[in-house]
This record gives C-alpha cells, structure tokens and sequence, in this order.
C-alpha cells in the first residue's frame, strides 16, 4: 500500500514540474504580450438590449456596476476612454 502511494506522488510531482508550470509560463507570456501590443478593446457590440438600465446601479454615478473598470466593461453610450 505504501509503495503506491510513494508512486502516486512522485507521478504529480513530475506533472506539477512539468505540465503545470510550464503552462503558467505560457499563459503569462501570453498576457504580457498582449498588454505590450498595446491592446485597444472591441467596439461594443450592436446588442443594445445587453445594456439596458432598467434601475440605476448602486454607487456614485448609478451608471457604473460594482466591478466595473473602464477599459474593459463598455457603458451604453461606448467605452469611456
């Protein structure tokens, strides 16, 4: 019993050594070059009925979820910057 568990071990140690930080590595290659390319978002989809307010949201100016960040999450009226 002991002796499949040292296997079973030494099996995800060598797949966490060699599969899985290799991956992060490519996935932040990834994002480092995208950020580097100077990314500019897609013009906001002609889906108007994703956007519609029917009750303000809680904050500041109403208009603005909880989480949401300029570059990314588009208003009705197009991104913010």
């Amino acid at each position: 019993m002991a002796a499949t568990t040292h296997r079973g071990g030494r099996l995800w140690r060598s797949l966490s050594f060699l599969v899985a930080l290799p991956s992060v590595g490519v996935c932040m290659a990834n994002v480092w070059l995208a950020q580097r390319g100077g990314h500019r978002p897609p013009p906001p989809s002609a889906y108007h009925h994703l956007r519609i307010r029917t009750k303000p949201f809680s904050g500041a100016t109403g208009n603005h979820s909880l989480f949401h960040t300029p570059r990314t999450n588009p208003l009705p009226t197009g991104y913010e910057i």
